[in-house]
């Protein structure tokens, strides 16, 4: 007959028991997450960097400055004054040379050949930080294992975000158009937000152990995570809506507020043929979408606040906090660069702002599904 155990030796032998299961966890959760996310965070900062410059080469109409896409010669700039000409005869073929800059000079050129070189040199500079950064880490076996897959996709996207740069400047170059497409535009910046996004969600996810995203997983908040991420694409929805504002120049008419042209809806708005271009090209319209779309995501907005406030965890509500303050400056801001006619400098800032609403939205959206788990105290 075998020996009776006491209730606090059977707990005891439970504790070890989830203690080794937990310790199974942690054993396949190797790699060097400090030095990962150093150069996660890095990453991110060039994509930032990327999409700003990106902004500012639209707003200076630097787009089209260069009419080939060559990946490797590419990355050198004309080094002679035959080579500069060659350049320029190149953009002269455009339409948006030959209808909007026709008395443009040589060293007139070469400021929007600056702005786009600088903006593709940045775009190879991010692939092969990308590119070396991953094959370091990787052999000297700092990446967690079960992260292998997740980092390796980045180098892939970072390809398809430069072909679909390629894409849409290719678009511009047809003697048509004055401007790229304005599609193409919005898959491009849709594209980097992504790219970005998709950094910046496994930025947060090596920031923990595999061990604690298991624990905190637990504590979900279903609601409320499924509300974040629909405002999560709402933001991206948005977000996209403003680049087809920025690809037709949409934000410089209309400069009154609330309505447009004295009326809730523009005049106009269905005037192109066929009908599905207004939704593209009809900046009365666009600009109207953009707006609405706005109202939309800061009533929404409001319906998640509600929901977090009911939140047991501290730091899940004050990432909310701050994505509702940047929501109501990020429209606050919309307004007044529309009522001033878009000029560059609100331009770009409403773009920058745009971003740190879209890692704030993530970042809620994370805390909402892998909540932190703290005191009472503190909470």
């Amino acid at each position: 007959m075998s020996e009776k155990r006491s209730i606090f030796e059977e707990v005891g032998g439970d504790t070890e028991r989830v203690a080794a299961a937990v310790g199974a966890i942690s054993r396949g959760d190797n790699g060097d997450r400090n030095l990962t996310r150093i150069w996660l965070r890095c990453l991110i900062g060039l994509i930032v960097a990327m999409i700003t410059v990106g902004g500012l080469t639209r707003l200076t109409d630097s787009g089209l400055s260069i009419t080939e896409w060559d990946p490797v010669m590419g990355a050198l700039p004309p080094l002679s004054t035959l080579a500069w000409n060659a350049a320029f005869d190149a953009y002269k073929m455009t339409a948006e040379y030959t209808f909007q800059n026709m008395a443009m000079t040589l060293p007139e050129f070469k400021i929007i050949f600056w702005w786009e070189w600088a903006h593709r040199q940045l775009g190879r500079f991010i692939g092969l930080f990308w590119f070396f950064g991953f094959i370091t880490l990787f052999f000297l076996k700092k990446i967690p294992k079960t992260r292998h897959w997740s980092l390796f996709t980045i180098g892939p996207f970072i390809g398809i975000q430069g072909v679909i740069g390629w894409l849409m400047v290719n678009s511009g170059l047809d003697g048509v158009r004055v401007d790229v497409a304005s599609y193409w535009l919005m898959a491009h910046l849709g594209a980097a937000f992504a790219l970005l996004g998709y950094i910046f969600w496994l930025l947060q996810i090596i920031g923990r152990s595999d061990s604690e995203l298991l624990q905190s997983r637990r504590l979900r908040e279903p609601k409320l995570f499924g509300m974040s991420t629909i405002l999560m694409y709402f933001v991206a929805l948005q977000i996209l809506l403003g680049a087809l504002v920025a690809g037709i120049d949409a934000g410089r008419n209309y400069t009154d507020w609330p309505l447009m042209a004295g009326e809730f809806l523009p005049p106009g708005i269905f005037d192109l043929s066929p009908w599905w271009r207004n939704f593209f090209e009809n900046d009365g319209l666009v600009q109207f979408i953009h707006r609405l779309s706005a109202y939309c995501l800061f009533v929404f907005a409001v319906l998640v606040g509600l929901k977090v406030r009911k939140s047991a965890h501290k730091r899940t509500r004050s990432a909310f906090s701050l994505v509702w303050v940047l929501i109501i400056f990020q429209l606050v801001l919309g307004v007044i660069t529309v009522m001033n006619s878009s000029p560059w400098n609100l331009a770009i800032f409403h773009q920058f702002s745009a971003i740190l609403l879209w890692l704030a939205v993530i970042r809620g959206r994370f805390l909402a599904g892998f909540p932190v788990i703290t005191s009472l105290r503190t909470n």
